[in-house]
Order: structure tokens, then C-alpha cells, then sequence
């Protein structure tokens, strides 16, 4: 009896461990999806973003930020079939928070960018068998406006509109190349 319960359980792990994992060919390609959904979120946002500031500066952006961010990636995330965050350990927006498994993700690119690796993105199976793919997102200078260094690259009154939308805001002092967070995208199918 023990034997056989035994056999049946080592089965049982066998069969768990068999449907938790990926294969290479698996990884790449929802490497590759998790690329293309993250560029296409990037350039949406930015360029909605980017037309606001040439309209109406930081004043206009930082509003249109506020109300439309979350809607947009909200729209792209129904398009793409997937669930679409941008999260950080240093947040804006508190509505971006970060689960535990996004803060050992964050944790992990910015020990790698300390060490001076490469941030490549990586894509992983969790404990009910969702794939999940988790990119970096690295401070480019037009950002630097809004989350740079206080009297350097962003204006008092660029600092006033942040605080008076997002009090508890702590996206601020980032330099170009900094990791500013992560794409956590999970994918439906």
C-alpha cells in the first residue's frame, strides 16, 4: 500500500512538473509576444504623451497622464489579449503598485544593472500555469522632464502639478539609463 501510494504521488509530481515548465521554443515565442505587446504599449503611451507636452507642455501631459495611462493600457491590454502593467519599486501612480513576484523582479534587473549585466526581459510560468513576461523599462531623456532631478531637469512647476495629482509620488531623481521599472504582461492564452 505505501508502495503504490508512493508511486502514485511520484506520478502525480511528475505529471505537475511536466505541465509547469517551457520549453525553449515556448519561451521564445512569448518572449517575442511580450516584445511586441511592450513596444506597441510603449508607443502608444509615448506618443500620446509626446503630442501632449508639443500642445501644452508638462502642464497638459501630467493631467492627461493621470486620467488616460491606465485607460490606454487598459484598451491595449483587451487588444493584446493580455494583462498590461508598467509597476516600480518607486511609484507615480499608486493604482501601478507591484505584487511580490514584480518587487523580486525589480529587485533582480536592478542588482543586474548594479553588476553592469545586461537587463533582458524574462518570461516565466507561475503556480496555476500563467505565463508571465517581465521587460525593463530604462529612462530615456524626454522622461527626465517629469521624473528627473528636482531643479535640474524637472521645473518647480512642473514638481507642483506632479505633487497636486499624485501626493505620495516618488517616481522623481531618475537619470538617463536608470531602470525606471518593469513591464509585467500576463498573457491569457
Amino acid at each position: 500500500m505505501i508502495k503504490k501510494s508512493f508511486f502514485l504521488l511520484t506520478i502525480m509530481i511528475g505529471l505537475i512538473s511536466c505541465n509547469s515548465s517551457f520549453s525553449e521554443k515556448e519561451k521564445e515565442a512569448y518572449t517575442l509576444k511580450g516584445k511586441e505587446i511592450a513596444t506597441n504599449s510603449f508607443l502608444e503611451l509615448s506618443t500620446q504623451l509626446t503630442e501632449q507636452m508639443k500642445v501644452g507642455g508638462p502642464a497638459q501631459a501630467i493631467p492627461f497622464c493621470n486620467q488616460k495611462a491606465m485607460p490606454i493600457t487598459n484598451q491595449l491590454s483587451e487588444k493584446f489579449e493580455a494583462t498590461i502593467k508598467r509597476t516600480s519599486n518607486k511609484l507615480r501612480n499608486e493604482q501601478n503598485a507591484p505584487s511580490e513576484k514584480e518587487l523580486d523582479i525589480l529587485d533582480e534587473f536592478h542588482k543586474m544593472k548594479i553588476e553592469g549585466k545586461q537587463l533582458t526581459p524574462i518570461v516565466e510560468l507561475d503556480a496555476a500555469n500563467k505565463k508571465h513576461f517581465y521587460a525593463p523599462i530604462i529612462m530615456k531623456p524626454n522622461c527626465l522632464v517629469c521624473h528627473g532631478t528636482i531643479n535640474e531637469t524637472v521645473n518647480i512647476k512642473t514638481d507642483s502639478i506632479i505633487k497636486s495629482l499624485y501626493p505620495n509620488d516618488k517616481a522623481i531623481g531618475y537619470a538617463e539609463g536608470d531602470l525606471r521599472g518593469i513591464w509585467s504582461i500576463t498573457f491569457k492564452n
